[in-house]
């Protein structure tokens, strides 16, 4: 069976207000099974050398990208078969629709930074809320990958890793290799 392939797009990314969100958004999207973030705003070299670092000592090959606009993104990931999906407060509950999307194949999952324009909306294929109350584009990113793909990214993989969590009920355990 083809393995799913999740991509975020990060709308309007701006480097000095944005990086540490940013950044989040991508250590939430590595962890939680999606394969890329293309970030759609300014270029923002500190990002890559986060994830590479990240890459470098827990495994996986998540990778960030950069594009100038994110409708050009957004019409080749449709091109290539993505479904569009826009977090936020204003959409389709994700309890609603978490089961159709969970058997989509590709996914491109919009996450704003600043005003999102009514054009994200209207060329989204859903428009997502994980919850109709102001929250955080990293808690709904996060609650979405997790409803999407029924739990199955917490047993992820990182092949590669450096360093590995050995889970106890207290203290910390950490293998280095």
């Amino acid at each position: 069976m083809k393995k799913r392939e999740i991509v975020i797009v990060r709308y309007g990314h701006r480097e000095v207000r944005d990086y540490r969100v940013t950044g989040h958004c991508a250590l939430v999207s590595r962890a939680f099974g999606a394969d890329k973030m293309i970030v759609c705003g300014e270029k923002d070299e500190s990002l890559l050398g986060t994830v590479k670092g990240v890459n470098e000592r827990w495994g996986g090959k998540f990778k960030i990208e950069f594009a100038g606009t994110w409708l050009s993104v957004v019409k080749e990931l449709k091109r290539k078969g993505f479904t569009i999906v826009h977090l936020t407060m204003y959409g389709l509950p994700v309890q609603e629709v978490d089961c159709e999307l969970g058997k989509k194949k590709k996914i491109a999952i919009i996450i704003g930074s600043q005003k999102v324009e009514r054009a994200v909306y209207e060329n989204a294929d859903f428009n997502v809320g994980v919850t109709n109350q102001p929250h955080s584009e990293i808690a709904a990113l996060a609650v979405f990958l997790d409803r999407v793909q029924g739990g199955a990214e917490l047993s992820k993989d990182f092949s590669g890793a450096k360093r590995q969590i050995i889970p106890q009920e207290r203290g910390k355990k950490v293998l280095n290799f």
